[in-house]
């Protein structure tokens, strides 16, 4: 049983007057009702819980990976693929002292959700005592998209409802999907307008569901274009994903965008800086994203500690009608993980470098991030092609 402080109610959420009325008008002229804009009986909760999210100096934790790709992660320190030194690692993570001040929620993954520390206790209590919102990864991952230039679409609709339902009783209160777009291999329309598609439906059966969806149409680093290229590529893919999100009725008010930075390609000859990252990220956001949208909270995609962070905090210069923030996996995880090593008397130490590296984002996301005391570890980029979780 999930904890009482973040439940409504020990029932399945019931299906909204707008998923009701949307069926009863199916070959009729739309009424005034079938134009208004619902999230179901939660519309309220979503709005709140996206602004918890998005509160000042907070940011999201990304501990969604995959049981395979958790257990590259601890390959790369020795460690055996098993649930218990996953649950090992994950207890590290989410028992930090003191890491709500610095974030706000967690994804994870869907044996995270339910399982336990090392000590006994629901990892989702664990989380709630700390002011941090429990997030759920609900996507089935990446196959290939037919008809399409070697490109991929995110699979995972079917039951999406039931899921979200049973994940709201566990005590999830926001959702994640992500999907990618690859610049090499074109992109091509069908890829970009199955990506906006998928996000849309999925953010809806979220939302009917009481969870925040994290929409996250992720343009991946793969590539030798430059900086304009990216830019021209993100300002189609936003465009066709509120397209879509508006098509799907979705309140904007309770979703938060998880997208990437306006980068060069991982592979080219340009090279960009912390300015200039925020000067043509900022420029796609001002011409894309509506300022209801409370939240954005900006992935890392391979990018060092350190970049990710002074990029963040390149952005937070300036106003902007958004919480522009993080929501980092190996940008936080990276150094905790290898200070660590799979050994309990460097737990502490582990804990407070995944501390530190939360609290320079937390600065950076407040526009305050000098770089000071900054270790070689974390300067070491994190790019991999074709990287899946």
């Amino acid at each position: 049983m999930a904890s009482a402080t973040i439940l409504k109610s020990a029932f399945l959420p019931k299906r909204s007057e707008w998923a009701a009325a949307t069926r009863s008008s199916v070959g009729r002229p739309a009424t005034a009702m079938s134009l208004t804009v619902r999230a179901g009986s939660y519309s309220d909760e979503l709005v709140k819980t996206a602004k918890t999210v998005a509160s000042p100096g907070r940011g999201i934790l990304a501990m969604d990976e995959s049981n395979a790709t958790c257990g590259k992660r601890l390959a790369s320190i020795g460690l055996e693929n098993t649930e218990a030194n996953r649950q090992a690692y994950r207890t590290l993570l989410v028992s930090v002292p003191g890491l709500g001040q610095y974030i706000s929620g967690a994804i994870l993954f869907e044996e995270t959700l339910y399982q336990s520390t090392t000590e006994g206790k629901k990892i989702v209590d664990v989380l709630v005592s700390q002011n941090i919102v429990p997030g759920i990864k609900v996507d089935k991952g990446l196959v290939p998209l037919a008809g399409s230039n070697d490109e991929s679409w995110c699979q995972g609709l079917d039951g999406l409802a039931s899921r979200c339902a049973s994940y709201y009783q566990q005590g999830a209160r926001f959702a994640k999907w992500r999907t990618v777009i690859s610049i090499p291999n074109g992109p091509s329309a069908l890829a970009v307008k199955e990506a906006a598609w998928g996000l849309a439906r999925y953010a809806a059966i979220a939302q009917d569901n009481g969870l925040v969806p994290i929409v996250e149409p992720e343009i991946l680093l793969d590539g030798e274009h430059g900086i304009d290229r990216t830019f021209e590529v993100a300002l189609k893919v936003w465009a066709e994903v509120f397209f879509y999100l508006a098509e799907n009725n979705v309140l904007f008010e309770g979703i938060l965008l998880k997208p990437s930075m306006v980068t060069p390609g991982a592979e080219s000859k340009e090279k960009a800086t912390p300015e200039q990252v925020a000067e043509y990220t900022l420029k796609l956001l001002h011409r894309r994203i509506p300022p209801a949208v409370p939240g954005i909270m900006f992935l890392s995609g391979g990018q060092s500690e350190v970049e990710a962070t002074q990029n963040l905090n390149a952005m937070n210069q300036s106003t902007n009608p958004w919480h522009i923030s993080f929501s980092y996996a190996r940008a936080l995880q990276n150094t905790c993980l290898k200070t660590w090593g799979g050994r309990p008397e460097n737990v502490k130490a582990a804990q407070e470098v995944l501390l530190a590296r939360a609290a320079a984002n937390s600065l950076a996301q407040l526009g305050k991030y000098t770089g000071e005391g900054e270790s070689a570890e974390s300067k070491k980029g994190m790019y991999v092609k074709n990287y899946s979780y």
